[in-house]
C-alpha cells in the first residue's frame, strides 16, 4: 500500500524539478478517496458548483425501502480499493456522512454497446471498465486514467460551471459515448422522478434531470458540446412506459432529437477512426439550460482542454498561494491538501449572468452577491467558516448571504440547517447558521448586523422546530421530545449565545437580555452528582440507567455525554464549575485523551472507527473538536500542546486513507490549518482564538488585505512541541488567546520551543479565552 501511495504523490509532483514549485504541486486530491474519508479524486475548480469524478460503483441507497450498509462507503461516489470505473459525473459531496447528486454521468466505450453499466463481480456485462491506480494521475483541477477494457485515455479538468473531458481512443476504432441520466450517489428505484434530452444539433445536446434525494428536488440542467459531430445515437428508458401518449407516432428509440424518460440512456456514436482525439464539455445550471448554455459559452468559449486545464491549476495556485510554508515534503503535502479540502464546498450555485434557484424553487437574480450551496452547517461552522473569515473574507460574505436569503425564501423563515442544491434537507441539529453569521459580524466580514440578527432570531423561534417550544419554556429540550434532547440542549445554548452576542453588536439590548438567559440552559442538564451532561424527562428527572460512553439511546446525536459534556465553548467556565471545578474537569481532560474506550461503543457506529479515536476522544466526529483546546481555561494549558500535535500526527497522514474521519465539507481540514498556525476558533461569534503551538517551523499568510502574517517555531518537532515563550513583533506576549484583529495586522509571531513546558506563562485572569460567565452567573 505505502508503495503505491507514493507513486500517487510522486504522480502529483510531476515535473516538479524543472520549474519553481506551486502550492498546487504539493496537493495529493487522493488522500481520503478510500474508507471513512469520503472525497472524490476529480476535477474541480474551487468553490466550484462542478466536481467531475470517476464513480466506482453504483451501490443504492436502499433496495424496496431496506437500507444497503455499503451505500455509505460510496458517499463521494469513489472507493479506492474499487477495481472498475462506472463513469465520470459531475456534482459530488466531499466528505459527508450522508450524500447524494453524481449527476450527468459520462462513459466513453467502444465495441459492443451496452446501456447498463453491469455489475463490479462481471465488468464485461456492462459499460463499466477495469482501471488500474498505475494509470491514474490526481492533481487540482486535472483527473486522469487509463480505461484498460476500451484502451481509452480519459483526461478531465473543469472550471466552476463545466467539466471537460478529454478521450483518446486506440487508433482506427470508432467509439461510443454513453450518457446515463439514471445514474446518481445514494440512488434507488424512483430517485430521478424525470430526465430530457434534447439533440440541437449533431455537436450540442441540452437536457435536464429532476431527482428526489436527499435534496427532495434537484433540478439539474446541463448543455453538453462535442468538439466531434454525432454519426448515429439513440437511447433505451429502462422503466416500462405506461402511458405513452401521442408520442407512439414516432420511433423514438433512435436518431430522434427528443428524448425523455425516468430511467433513460442514450449513446452517442463518433467517427473516433478518424480523429482519435473526442472532447466533451458539459455546463451545469441549477435554473435552465439557457443559463447551461451561457456558462458553457463564457467559461470555456474558444478554449481547448489544455488552456482550460491550465486555467485550473492557475486558479488553484492563485487560491492556495495566500500560504507558504516550511515543512517535509509530507508535511507540506499535508498542510497544501488541507487548504484545498477547504475550498471544495461551499460550492457556487449561480449561473453567470446571476441567476439561481431559490429555496421556494422561483428563479432569483443576485444583486451584489454570489449565491452559494452546500452548507454542511453542523460541521463547517467550528473551522470552516472561521478559516474562510481569515483568509477568504469576501467568499464567505457571499456565503452569509446566501443563508440570508435561504432564510428569507424559507416558508418556515429559517436560516438554512443543511442547504444542498436549493433545497433544506434538515440534517443534523441547532440552526448552527447564526453562528456563521455572528462570527462574520464580530470579525467585521458581513456589516449589515441588523440583516443578520433578523434572520438569527426568526430561526430561532420556530417552535415546531425540534423541541424549540419546550426548550423555550423549560430551558431545556425533554427526552420524550427529542432523541438528541441533550446534545441539542447544548447546542441551542451556544447558538443562543452567538445570537446574544450579535444583539449587543446591533445595540438591541432588549433582545441580548433574552438570549443571554438563553446561552445559560446547557447549565440545566448538567447532573452534578456525576459531572456530565444528561438527559432530563419533562418532569424534570434526569434519564435513569445512564452511560456517558453510549452513543446510541442516551440523548446525543453522534457522539457521547463523556465528549459532549465539553460543548458549552461560550461559557467554559460555567462549564467547568457544573462538571466539578477545575481540578475535576482537568482529570476529566485527562482521562478522555488516555482512557480505552471499548469497542462495543463504536463498533456499530458508520461514523466512528478505532483510527478515528485518541482514547475516547473522537477526532473523527466535530463535536469534539474544540475540546484539546480546553485546557487553556484551566492551569494546565501545556496540555493543549501536546495533545493538538499527537491529533495532527495521528489524524493527518499522506495517505489514501489518511484522514481521521470524514472531512465533512472542509471542517477537518479546516480544524488542520488552524492547529498548524498554532491557535483554534473555540467559540465563533467571538473575535478570539484560543492558542495552541505552532506544528512547522516558519509559516507565512498573505492576508487580504495585504498585510503579512508570519509564524516561526524554529525548532519545532515532536519533542520539541512546547511553548516556553511567546513575542508578537518583539514584544513578550503571555496571552492564552490571540484576537482577529492581532492577525489582521500581520507582523512576527516567534515561539521559543522546548521539550519541557513552561508552567508560569499566562496565569492572570486576563490571560485566559473569553467566557461569559466566571462560573457562577
Amino acid at each position: 500500500m505505502k508503495q503505491i501511495i507514493f507513486s500517487l504523490v510522486l504522480l502529483v509532483m510531476t515535473n516538479l524539478s524543472i520549474r519553481a514549485q506551486q502550492p498546487a504541486d504539493y496537493v495529493n486530491p487522493m488522500i481520503g478517496t478510500n474508507g471513512m474519508g469520503h472525497t472524490f479524486p476529480g476535477a474541480c475548480a474551487p468553490f466550484g458548483a462542478v466536481q467531475l469524478s470517476p464513480d466506482t460503483d453504483t451501490i443504492p441507497h436502499n433496495v424496496d425501502g431496506i437500507y444497503q450498509k455499503k451505500a455509505y462507503e460510496y458517499c463521494a461516489g469513489y472507493q479506492y480499493r474499487d477495481k472498475t470505473i462506472v463513469g465520470f459525473s459531475h456534482t459530488h459531496l466531499s466528505g459527508t456522512g450522508h450524500s447524494d447528486l453524481g449527476d450527468i454521468l459520462i462513459m466513453p466505450t467502444r465495441g459492443e454497446l451496452h446501456l447498463n453499466p453491469g455489475r463490479a463481480s462481471n465488468p464485461d456485462e456492462g459499460y463499466r471498465s477495469r482501471f488500474s491506480h498505475s494509470t491514474e494521475k490526481a492533481s487540482p483541477g486535472y483527473y486522469e486514467v487509463m480505461l484498460e477494457d476500451y484502451g481509452i485515455k480519459a483526461q478531465l479538468t473543469a472550471t466552476p460551471r463545466v467539466g471537460v473531458h478529454q478521450y483518446t481512443f486506440p487508433e482506427k476504432t470508432d467509439g461510443h459515448l454513453i450518457l446515463d441520466l439514471s445514474h446518481g450517489i445514494y440512488n434507488y428505484d424512483g430517485k430521478v422522478l424525470w430526465a430530457s434530452i434534447r439533440v440541437e444539433n449533431d455537436t450540442l445536446l441540452t437536457g435536464y434531470r429532476i431527482t428526489n434525494g436527499w435534496a427532495r428536488t434537484n433540478y439539474t440542467y446541463f448543455a453538453i458540446s462535442f468538439s466531434q459531430p454525432i454519426k448515429h445515437y439513440g437511447y433505451k428508458d429502462k422503466e416500462k412506459i405506461k402511458y405513452n401518449g401521442f408520442w407512439r407516432r414516432f420511433q423514438v428509440n433512435e436518431n430522434f432529437p427528443e428524448m425523455g424518460g425516468r430511467k433513460i440512456a442514450a449513446y452517442f456514436d463518433f467517427n473516433t477512426s478518424a480523429d482519435s482525439e473526442l472532447t466533451v464539455k458539459v455546463a451545469l445550471s441549477g435554473v435552465s439550460t439557457e443559463g447551461a448554455l451561457k456558462n458553457l459559452a463564457k467559461e470555456t468559449g474558444g478554449k481547448n482542454f489544455e488552456t482550460i486545464q491550465k486555467e485550473a491549476v492557475e486558479n488553484w495556485n492563485k487560491e492556495l498561494s495566500c500560504f507558504s510554508v516550511e515543512g517535509t515534503d509530507d508535511q507540506k503535502t499535508m498542510f497544501y491538501t488541507s487548504l484545498y479540502h477547504t475550498m471544495i464546498n461551499p460550492s457556487v450555485y449561480m449561473d453567470v449572468d446571476g441567476r439561481y434557484r431559490g429555496l421556494d424553487n422561483n428563479i432569483h437574480q443576485a444583486s451584489g452577491f454570489t449565491n452559494y450551496t452546500v452548507f454542511s452547517l453542523w460541521d463547517t461552522y467550528r473551522a470552516e467558516h472561521p478559516l474562510l473569515n481569515l483568509i477568504k473574507p469576501s467568499r464567505n460574505a457571499d456565503m452569509v448571504a446566501s443563508m440570508i436569503k435561504h432564510q428569507q425564501q424559507s416558508v418556515h423563515g429559517m436560516l438554512p440547517v443543511w442547504s444542498l442544491m436549493a433545497n433544506e434537507n434538515w440534517c443534523m441539529s441547532g440552526y448552527h447558521a447564526v453562528s456563521v453569521l455572528a462570527d462574520a459580524v464580530a470579525k467585521g466580514v458581513f456589516p449589515t448586523t441588523d440583516e443578520a440578527l433578523n434572520a438569527m432570531v426568526k430561526t430561532s423561534t420556530v417552535p415546531y422546530y425540534e423541541g424549540i417550544e419546550e426548550y423555550s419554556r423549560l430551558g431545556y429540550i425533554p427526552l420524550e421530545k427529542s432523541g438528541t434532547a441533550a446534545s441539542s440542549t447544548l447546542e441551542y445554548a451556544y447558538d443562543d449565545w452567538t445570537i446574544y452576542q450579535t444583539a449587543l453588536k446591533a445595540g438591541k439590548d432588549d433582545v441580548a437580555d433574552v438570549y443571554r438567559k438563553r446561552a445559560l440552559n446547557y447549565r440545566n442538564i448538567y447532573d452534578e452528582t456525576i459531572g456530565y451532561a444528561r438527559p432530563k424527562y419533562a418532569d424534570g428527572s434526569f434519564k435513569k440507567d445512564f452511560d456517558i460512553l453510549q452513543t446510541y439511546g442516551e440523548g446525543f446525536i453522534e457522539g457521547n455525554s463523556l465528549n459532549f459534556s465539553f460543548h458549552v465553548p461560550h461559557d467554559v467556565f460555567g462549564m467547568m464549575e457544573r462538571m466539578g471545578g477545575e481540578k475535576i474537569v482537568v482529570e476529566k481532560l485527562d482521562n478522555l485523551f488516555t482512557m480505552h474506550l471499548p469497542e462495543k461503543y463504536y463498533e456499530k457506529n458508520e461514523d466512528i472507527t478505532e483510527d478515528c479515536l485518541v482514547g475516547g476522544y473522537v477526532h473523527g466526529n466535530e463535536p469534539s473538536h474544540h475540546v484539546p483546546y480546553l485546557y487553556a481555561w484551566t492551569s494546565q494549558p501545556w496540555k493543549t500542546q501536546y495533545w493538538v500535535r499527537e491529533i495532527l500526527n495521528r489524524m493527518y497522514r499522506n495517505e489514501i486513507d489518511g484522514l481521521g474521519g470524514n472531512d465533512d465539507c472542509g471542517q477537518m481540514s479546516a480544524w488542520y490549518i488552524f492547529s498548524v498556525m498554532g491557535f483554534y476558533p473555540v467559540c465563533p461569534g467571538t473575535d478570539q482564538y484560543v492558542l495552541g503551538a505552532p506544528y512547522l517551523p516558519s509559516l507565512k499568510l498573505t492576508l487580504p488585505n495585504g498585510n503579512m502574517l508570519e509564524i516561526k517555531a524554529k525548532g519545532v518537532n515532536d519533542k520539541n512541541r512546547y511553548v516556553k515563550t511567546v513575542k508578537h513583533n518583539g514584544q513578550v506576549y503571555d496571552k492564552r488567546y490571540i484576537t482577529h484583529n492581532d492577525l489582521l495586522e500581520g507582523g512576527v509571531w516567534e515561539y521559543e520551543m522546548s521539550s519541557t513546558p513552561n508552567k508560569k506563562r499566562g496565569h492572570s485572569s486576563e490571560d485566559k479565552p473569553y467566557s461569559l460567565t466566571n462560573g457562577n452567573g
